[in-house]
């Protein structure tokens, strides 16, 4: 069989190489037409060669189309996977430093609090501009799969605005369901889960081994084990007084609700430095520039190395290629998506974006109705999905102010700022971020007079001293002593597959 694939962002080696690595593990797909297109033509020539070299060892005759024009690379798609991160790493330290001036201390900054919103700004700008392309050049009623985070909001305006049909992925239900698992005792294949929420805040609503359902044994599981009951104390606190576990890490979450960043303080008492994801400062930061740095470094040895084998074993657990696979197949996937809401879990807005149990096969995409979801795990995604539908308004209509209320409303941010300096911040993210949101033009030059106003007339509120509880940052000599490690981080999707305590 034959369609044609085409990759947005396709100069991240993590997302794009175990992708389409996943995608050549079904044989049925070694004829397909393939497009590769990013801006950054250094980072999309190492990967397209990379993946290419991949190719030609395993005997696969498909010769991957190269481009920085995405039209071009989009001219006929069926499926497109979207993997851009707007502003690369120069935007996402502004992310994480400019708020922790502020006092809004992010372990990541991806999804929501002040990062995430921003983020969503510069992201669904862009994303609209590809659905434009997809929509006018793509095959009709191309489906377009977004890995790009804040997954939600990215989701909800490409389906909304851009009106391209658009599932959100994640890897965070599967992380958790191979954590669940192995606490207690069991293989993760073993264990059958429901998990419905939001991206990011899903909730492990059953939990079941050969029929019997284990949500009450997951506390005691966690609380008598020595690792997780230090590394995962946020999830085991929202556990305890939401009576559900949470998907997403300690680090995670604790940046999506008020309690536990708040406090300077207090926040080692929630948090541990053995791994990024356990709720470092600036952690995933980090660990994205030491990887990045890395691949630099490495790319020649990784060309002379042994392909990366097109093997089931080595097919990961990233939802991408078996929903390609179900629906060219017909062979049955179950897995756990980012849709569009309506009525599916029914104590959720009906418009917003919902990550729920979904089956795909040769009839298309099916989704089945949650229900509601228990009330307090109901009303922790309630507030978020607020702040995502203000932050999707907000960035599609350039309003500056649904973009204040986004701020506003966020858990953490508010939890921390007051309104003056919310408007403060906003004004200074806008300034540095500029040239990724074209939207907000206009609002930028106001925003330069708001802050030179501010400056002159003493009301500017200066940057408060604090630094957060960050981990040295390794140089690329530090990464040479521990070469294996920093390879997988460098090609990881999933840079927090292991989550070791410090102990």
């Amino acid at each position: 069989m034959s369609f044609k694939l085409a990759v947005i962002g396709a100069g991240s080696v993590g997302f794009t190489r175990t992708l389409f690595s996943d995608l050549m593990t079904v044989p049925e797909f070694h004829n397909i037409e393939v497009s590769f297109t990013d801006i950054n033509q250094h980072n999309l020539d190492m990967v397209t060669a990379l993946c290419q070299r991949d190719l030609e060892e395993n005997g696969v005759p498909i010769k991957i189309h190269s481009t920085t024009d995405r039209r071009e690379a989009l001219k006929g798609a069926r499926y497109i996977i979207n993997c851009v991160r707007i502003g690369m790493l120069e935007a996402f330290e502004m992310d994480v430093d400019i708020p922790l001036k502020y006092g809004v201390d992010q372990c990541v900054g991806d999804t929501l609090c002040t990062g995430g919103i921003f983020y969503g700004q510069r992201g669904i700008a862009a994303i609209l501009d590809f659905c434009k392309d997809i929509r006018e050049v793509a095959e009709p009623d191309a489906l377009m799969l977004n890995y790009s985070n804040p997954n939600a909001m990215m989701t909800w305006a490409a389906n909304k605005y851009g009106k391209v049909r658009t599932l959100g992925l994640c890897h965070g239900v599967q992380g958790g369901h191979r954590q669940i698992a192995e606490a207690l005792g069991y293989q993760q294949k073993d264990v059958d889960i429901i998990c419905a929420g939001i991206n990011h805040q899903t909730w492990y609503i059953s939990v079941k081994h050969n029929g019997q359902e284990l949500l009450d044994k997951i506390l005691p599981a966690y609380e008598k084990n020595e690792e997780l009951s230090r590394t995962e104390k946020v999830r085991i606190d929202m556990l305890k007084n939401f009576g559900y576990y949470s998907t997403e890490s300690n680090g995670h979450l604790s940046e999506y609700v008020s309690w536990y960043r708040k406090r300077p303080e207090e926040l080692s008492e929630w948090i541990d430095l053995g791994s990024w994801i356990n709720g470092e400062t600036g952690g995933y930061l980090r660990v994205c520039r030491e990887g990045r740095n890395w691949f630099e470094e490495d790319f020649p040895n990784w060309m002379k190395e042994p392909a990366k084998k097109y093997v089931p074993e080595n097919r990961s657990q990233e939802h991408g290629s078996y929903i390609i696979e179900g629906l060219e197949t017909g062979r049955v996937y179950r897995g756990h998506f980012n849709v569009m809401n309506e009525g599916c879990i029914t104590n959720l807005p009906y418009e917003s974006v919902v990550e729920v149990p979904c089956y795909v096969d040769g009839n298309g995409i099916s989704i089945p109705k949650v229900g509601d979801l228990p009330l307090g795990c109901a009303a922790v995604c309630s507030q978020s999905i607020w702040v995502q539908r203000l932050a999707v308004e907000a960035a599609v209509s350039a309003d500056i102010r649904l973009l204040r209320q986004a701020l506003l409303m966020d858990p953490l941010t508010g939890a921390v700022c007051t309104t003056p300096e919310i408007m403060q911040m906003a004004d200074e993210m806008l300034i540095a971020e500029s040239k990724w949101l074209p939207q907000y033009k206009e609002e930028i030059e106001r925003a330069k007079a708001r802050m030179e106003a501010r400056k002159a007339d003493g009301t500017y509120i200066p940057p408060r001293d604090y630094k957060g509880i960050r981990v040295h940052e390794k140089t690329v000599e530090e990464m040479r002593q521990n070469k294996e490690a920093a390879r997988k981080n460098a090609s990881e999707t999933d840079k927090a597959k292991e989550r070791p305590s410090a102990k």
